[in-house]
């Protein structure tokens, strides 16, 4: 769980950082500094939400995630199956995703799942956090062509990856959705869940979940 001086260091660089092209992620290249891209357009398809579940479901959950957090890993892993398969397919819930990059290649990953038709996004996320340890934090591997080969198995070509992890214009609106979240609902860790008006930081196990999902109307 990454926490609020964390984050803070992380959005005082986003701009430099966090834009980095993929090639340096491994080779440790200092951030230049680039002309600020032109903002996509407000209609965008890339940046609508992203969620599963009946629009009429009588609870909403937001869900605040970075790809490179080892919690939100955890969770996807070990908690969200049942609650996918207990509370959204039973149309109890609503899960709104919200993407919280923390560091590059996080921004790069959301930059890709966004890329895909949306109804790829949620399946997409879910084998990234759940292969973590191999495109991630590989010490073997170059994190970007490991990420390319999940997202060709979703179906994404070689020039349409890489045009979405060049595209500044996607990064920063995907930071600035982050620095919304974390305005709006006081985000300050990841993963972090909003049930209601209720932000609850940290990962948890599906008991938990689940009452707090039944504290919520």
């Amino acid at each position: 769980m990454l926490h609020r001086r964390t984050l803070l260091t992380l959005a005082a660089g986003a701009s430099a950082a966090m834009l980095l092209p993929a090639a340096a992620w491994a080779q440790g290249t200092p951030p230049a500094a680039a002309p600020a891209p032109e903002p996509l357009a407000a209609d965008d398809p890339r940046m609508t939400e992203r969620s599963v579940g009946r629009a009429d479901a009588p609870v909403t959950v937001i869900e605040y995630f970075s790809l490179t957090c080892g919690h939100c890993a955890a969770f996807h892993t070990q908690t969200w199956p049942q609650v996918k398969k207990d509370l959204v397919d039973t149309g109890r819930m609503r899960m709104v995703f919200r993407d919280f990059p923390l560091d590059a290649l996080a921004l790069a990953g959301a930059a890709v799942a966004r890329s895909l038709p949306p109804e790829r996004y949620e399946p997409f996320i879910s084998a990234l956090l759940s292969s973590q340890d191999r495109w991630a934090f590989s010490r073997s591997a170059d994190p970007r062509e490991e990420l390319f080969k999940l997202a060709a198995l979703a179906g994404m070509g070689r020039a349409q990856f890489d045009a979405a992890i060049t595209d500044q214009s996607l990064s920063r609106a995907i930071l600035a959705a982050r620095v919304a979240g974390q305005q709006q609902h006081n985000v300050t860790s990841t993963p972090s869940f909003v049930f209601g008006n209720r932000t609850v930081p940290g990962n948890m196990a599906f008991g938990r979940f689940a009452a707090l999902v039944a504290e919520t109307r």
